[in-house]
């Protein structure tokens, strides 16, 4: 099980493909670890070289209370593999890392695919009753340390996503759902040092990314995300942009084989 020792952590990582392929970072939900790219890995693989690490506070990644950097972490990570610029395809917080990256780095950076993603410094969003709703349990739950309750409130409210109904959903779907994100629990009791945020943030400044950019949502997203979907749009110059129709928070999870079908040719066109 491949490792790596950074300052105050270790690393868990994965990597597919040939290292001579174009490089793809893969940086994950924070409903989730890097297991949830399992369904498009080994088709991303055949033409790429596929990395993908568990970030401090997830999966099998071990950390201690020191401050840390998510993008000074994935930024050792490529350095251990010789790798410079890839592209980075980030869901949720990994897409967010990922943009904090290509703004503080350029140079690191060939690509940015983000999946239910903002701009780290995004302002706050109202949220709809039924998202509120949701929110109001898991406060409820985190005044109780009921984690697991809160794990599966969260799935309920990204993944299922309150306009759904899991009873109407693929079985198989909802049960990878849940588990992604109890593969979390171990670390509830973790003492996670404090992260060093990107100042200042890339909220005003992903306006000056020169670099080929997906910028993709599910239609069942909640508010903030499709709001801040719209933002990276109209934002990022010539960014391509595309709503994943019949699902929510993890697109490339629910509908694998429709995700690869936009994020393919999209590589393709840019030779990434």
């Amino acid at each position: 099980m491949p490792h790596l020792d950074v300052p105050g952590a270790r690393l868990y990582y994965e990597t597919d493909g040939h290292a001579a392929g174009e490089p793809l970072l893969l940086i994950h939900a924070g409903i989730a670890t890097l297991r949830m790219w399992d369904p498009i890995v080994s088709a991303l693989a055949t033409d790429h070289y596929v990395i993908r690490y568990d970030t401090r506070g997830f999966g099998e990644t071990t950390c201690g209370p020191d401050p840390f950097s998510d993008r000074d972490d994935a930024r050792a990570l490529l350095d251990h593999l010789g790798l410079l610029r890839p592209t980075i395809i980030g869901a949720s917080r990994g897409g967010r890392i990922g943009l904090d990256i290509a703004v503080e780095t350029p140079d690191r950076v060939a690509g940015i695919v983000t999946i239910g993603s903002g701009p780290s410094g995004f302002p706050e969003v109202e949220l709809t009753d039924a998202e509120d709703e949701l929110c109001t349990k898991l406060d409820e739950a985190w005044e109780a340390k009921d984690h697991e309750l809160i794990a599966d409130l969260e799935v309920k409210l990204w993944s299922i996503g309150p306009l759904r109904n899991e009873q109407d959903l693929d079985e198989d779907f909802v049960r990878s759902a849940f588990q992604l994100n109890r593969l979390n629990l171990r670390h509830h009791g973790d003492a996670l040092g404090e992260s060093i945020d990107l100042e200042p943030p890339a909220y005003e400044e992903i306006v000056d990314l020169d670099i080929p950019a997906l910028v993709t949502v599910g239609e069942f997203d909640i508010t903030p995300a499709l709001i801040q979907f719209e933002y990276l749009a109209q934002s990022i110059p010539n960014a391509t942009r595309h709503v994943f129709p019949d699902t929510a928070h993890l697109p490339s999870v629910e509908h694998p084989h429709e995700f690869l079908e936009v994020l393919t040719p999209w590589l393709a066109d840019h030779r990434l």
